[in-house]
């Protein structure tokens, strides 16, 4: 299993959730664990995926993603697993 964290963190608005959800179904991204917060008007959302039937690469996704957090007001970050383990290693 190839594992991704997407990072999502922006001013709250309505249908955050439900068009990164949208995106990673159409692409074949399996969601494995989905937490979120709102904390004083700010939305912040972490998600471990499955990465594994994606229908693309992994650089293709992730400025995907990027781009459509440009579009809905927010940052959306994802990274390898292992690399998001290895930089928070204590």
């Amino acid at each position: 299993m190839k594992k991704c964290v997407i990072t999502v963190v922006g001013k709250d608005t309505v249908g955050i959730i439900a068009k990164v959800c949208t995106y990673l179904a159409e692409a074949n991204i399996n969601i494995l664990d989905i937490s979120q917060t709102i904390v004083d008007g700010y939305f912040n959302m972490m998600a471990v995926v499955d990465v594994t039937q994606a229908v693309k690469e992994f650089a293709e996704y992730a400025e995907d993603l990027e781009k459509l957090g440009l579009a809905i007001g927010v940052t959306i970050h994802c990274q390898r697993a292992e690399i998001f383990e290895k930089m928070h290693r204590i």
